[in-house]
Order: structure tokens, then C-alpha cells, then sequence
């Protein structure tokens, strides 16, 4: 593949009559931030002198009396915003000290890259290739408020099932059942159009994809599935994913989530993420194994399930993922591994006959992680599965929600809630300290972000749902 150099970034902005450059990079908790300069402004030295900015108004990152931080673009990520007024060149960069001019270990992109080194160091193998299958809903109406003497949400879906008996003039009944959206035809189906046109746009800054459909939830529940990549390069097109899907929602009056669970009662939006590992540009897991995997794919699927209950805290990392992470919704609660079947943690795809398609898939993870630090500690997992050969026990070809109790008490769970996420991620972490990936200080800050942003807030405020329970006692 031909290196991108800056002046090709150079010429490819003047051919494009590009009057600004916007400068984006991944906060610690998982959101694109950005700024923007003109075109004037810009030169080839940026990509080496970078640009200095404030780091302790970012979530999770500098102290403020050493604030000072350097972002340097990625030429290889150079890509047109369609969504400005002006033609504008956006560049994915990563974080520096100013000082010493290292990588800033805190800075997930750089994280996601240090992981993809250690790999080819291990001498495991060169790549891992990422395919995520990022769900998202499409609204109509959304609001919520949360003040000391009141908090609600509201929601709406032209499409809902709540939807059949309200005045429309007129309503035409065509509303989607609970757990009915996979995979109706319009009418039923009113996002085809709006799905085909997130499309059109993640066509044109490269992002390949396989497909586009509804997806099982009422009120507008759909998915785009992206086509595999090596996991930092996925990782870049998962924030262009979420960027067009929720900018295209926006100008058709709309609005998008990756809220993993933003109603009761029927599925919630998961992301499961399909990985596998090449050496000289050949398959690692395929093999006569079960499944028709490797002994290595199976040392790497132990890994994943030893570390599961560590890893949620990374690859579902918000107190709403674990209203997703319950049995019954198909939420793959329990760690174990199964050709074709859904209900467990990890599936082994049915594909075609060729080594290249064999992979496995992770189905716990869901898309409001930071998609960096979650396939960097997949792989970290993985690869610590390979290196101390840890045996995944017997695959689970059954229905694993409806065994007897005395069978299901012997299958290991996912946690219940990100405070034990957290808990389990304090305790074992030593697999991703590995090749100075991730560091002490990212897990600790980790920790203690989300314990004082989310656990503890959310734990001090009472919900609708207590005083339906409560007021009356």
C-alpha cells in the first residue's frame, strides 16, 4: 500500500479547493474533539512540529498546571468533512508531550498503536484484523431532564410500537412490533432510505460496507455493517461511523445513539467484534480444531474469556451497558464459546470454506466504548490466551438461557453492573500492562473517571422507577 505523505496531504487539499483543516482527536473517554484552522494557516511542518493545545480541559487527561499538550495529524487519515459549509480537509491525530515528544499514554489512538507493535514484537503474528457491528437507534424525539426535584425521558419513533393507537391524521398502522425489526420491508421499515444515505457517505471517506438493515428493536433500531480492517485503521473508520451516522441523522431532523439500552423491554444495541490474527499475510485461525479453528484461535478465545469480566470495563463502559447486559434480550451474558450460537459470549461464525473467512466474534462489547482502548484490550487478552495456551474448556452448542439451574451455575457470567466491571478491572490488569500498552496510570485514571463521573452520581439519585415502587411505603 503506498505510504501517504504530507505533501500529499498537501496536494490532495489543493485539488479540493480546501479552505479549512479540522484537527480531530479521541478524548479518554471515547468522544472526537476537534478544532479548526484555515487553509492559510496550514503547513506541511504540522505534521512534525504538531499543535499545542489545552490538555486539562480534556475528560480524564492533564492536571492544570501541566496542561500543555501537542497533537500531530495522521497524514494517512486525510479525508473531506462532507458535513461543513466549506470545503474542509479533517486529519485524525495523535498526542504528544511537548517536552519529551513521546506518545501521551493516555491518549487512546496511541494506546490502540503501541498494541498493534507489541503483537508484531510477541512474533505471534504481524496483524489483527477488527470488523465490528456497531447498532444504533434513529429518533424522532428525544428528551430527558435530570434536576434535583425531577428527572424523565422521552422518546419517540414514527415507527414505534407504542406508537399504533395515536392520533397521526392519520395513522397508518404500519409500526414495528417489539422484537419485530429483523428484517421488515418498508413500509413497516421507514429508515432504508436514511440508512442508504449514512451509506453514501461512509462510501466516500473510505469506510467499506457489507450491508445495511433494521435491526430487531421497535422505534428505529438499524445497523450498517462495516468490512474488516487492522484494528487502529477500524478503529479511526468506527469514529467516522458514528460521526456520519449521527450528522446524517441530525440534517434529516432526526437524532442517532449508540446508547447501548434507551428503552425497556426490547433489545438493546450491542457491537459485536469480529477479530483475527495473520503472520506473512496467512490466516492464524483457521485449523482442524473445533469449529474448524486453531489451537491458537482457541488459547486466544480462553484468553477473552478469562479476562471477560476485566474487559467489560473497557468494552462496555457505562452504567448503561449493563441494562443491555441481561439475559433474555440476547445479550451475551454468558462467557462461553459456540459455533453459530447467539446466546454465547463468543460465536464462531459460519463462512465460507476458506482459512481466510475463519475468525471469531465477541458479542458482549457494545458501541459506546472508546473503540482504541476496546480492540486494544481484545487483542491484549487474546494474545495473553496464546502465550500461556489457557484452555477455554468445552464449546456450549445449546440454548445457554434455558439450561437447568445446576448448568447454569457452572458457565461464568459477565458482571451485572460497571461498578463490578470496574472492581474486576482493578484486580486483573496485569495482561495489559504487557509491552507498555496500556500503563498503570491509564487504568487508574480509568477506574477513577468512571467511578466519580458515572458510578457514584448515578448511584446518589433516585429514578421514576423507585417512587413507583417506593413512594407509597
Amino acid at each position: 500500500m503506498k505510504t501517504v505523505t504530507p505533501k500529499d496531504v498537501t496536494k490532495f487539499a489543493k485539488e479540493n479547493d480546501v479552505r479549512f483543516v479540522d484537527l480531530k482527536f479521541i478524548d479518554f473517554v471515547g468522544t472526537w474533539q476537534h478544532f479548526t484552522v484555515p487553509i492559510e494557516a496550514y503547513s506541511e511542518d504540522l505534521f512534525e512540529d504538531g499543535l499545542g493545545f489545552d490538555g486539562s480541559s480534556i475528560r480524564g487527561w492533564q492536571p492544570i498546571h501541566a496542561s500543555d499538550m501537542l497533537m500531530k495529524p495522521d497524514p494517512t487519515t486525510a479525508r473531506l468533512d462532507h458535513f461543513t459549509r466549506y470545503p474542509t480537509l479533517s486529519l485524525i491525530c495523535t498526542i504528544h508531550d511537548p517536552i519529551t515528544g513521546e506518545g501521551y499514554s493516555r491518549d487512546p489512538r496511541f494506546i490502540a498503536q503501541k498494541a498493534e507493535s507489541y503483537l508484531r514484537q510477541t512474533g505471534i503474528a504481524d496483524t489483527a484484523y477488527f470488523g465490528p457491528e456497531a447498532e444504533f437507534f434513529v429518533f424522532d424525539d428525544v428528551r430527558y431532564e435530570v434536576t434535583p426535584n425531577k428527572s424523565f425521558f422521552v422518546l419517540d419513533s414514527e415507527e414505534a410500537a407504542w406508537n399504533t393507537g395515536r392520533d397521526e391524521r392519520s395513522n397508518l398502522g404500519y409500526k414495528i412490533p417489539f422484537k419485530g425489526g429483523y428484517f421488515p420491508t418498508a413500509p413497516h421499515d421507514t429508515g432504508m432510505d436514511l440508512r442508504s444515505e449514512m451509506v453514501m457517505e461512509m462510501l466516500k471517506v473510505g469506510i467499506d460496507v457489507e450491508a445495511q438493515h433494521h435491526e430487531v428493536a421497535t422505534a428505529g433500531q438499524g445497523e450498517i455493517d462495516m468490512k474488516f480492517d487492522t484494528m487502529v485503521s477500524m478503529a479511526d473508520k468506527l469514529q467516522w461511523f458514528k460521526y456520519i451516522i449521527k450528522n446524517v441523522a441530525r440534517r434529516n431532523g432526526k437524532a442517532a445513539t449508540f446508547m447501548p439500552k434507551p428503552m425497556f423491554g426490547d433489545n438493546g444495541s450491542g457491537m459485536h467484534t469480529h477479530q483475527s490474527l495473520w503472520k506473512d499475510g496467512q490466516p492464524l485461525f483457521a485449523g482442524d480444531k473445533y469449529a474448524g479453528l486453531s489451537e491458537m484461535a482457541l488459547w486466544y478465545i480462553g484468553g477473552l474469556i478469562k479476562h471477560a469480566p476485566a474487559l467489560v470495563a473497557l468494552t462496555n463502559p457505562t452504567i448503561n451497558s449493563y441494562r443491555r447486559l441481561v439475559p433474555g434480550y440476547e445479550a451475551p451474558v454468558k462467557l462461553a464459546y459456540s459455533s453459530r450460537n447467539r446466546s454465547a459470549a463468543i460465536r464462531i461464525p459460519l463462512v465460507s470454506s476458506s482459512p481466510k473467512a475463519k475468525r471469531l466474534e465477541f458479542r458482549t462489547p457494545d458501541p459506546s466504548c472508546n473503540g482504541y482502548l476496546a480492540f486494544a484490550a481484545q487483542l491484549m487478552a487474546g494474545l495473553d490466551g496464546i502465550q500461556n495456551r489457557i484452555d477455554p474448556g468445552e464449546a456450549m452448542d445449546k440454548d445457554l438461557y434455558n439450561l437447568p439451574p445446576e448448568e447454569q451455575g457452572l458457565i461464568p457470567e459477565a458482571p451485572g453492573s460497571l461498578r463490578e466491571a470496574l472492581e474486576h478491572l482493578a484486580n486483573d490488569h496485569a495482561f495489559l500492562l504487557k509491552g507498555d500498552v496500556f500503563t498503570k496510570d491509564v487504568i487508574e485514571t480509568w477506574i477513577e473517571y468512571k467511578m466519580e463521573a458515572e458510578v457514584k452520581p448515578t448511584s446518589l439519585r433516585p429514578t421514576p422507577m423507585e417512587f413507583q415502587l417506593y413512594f407509597s411505603c
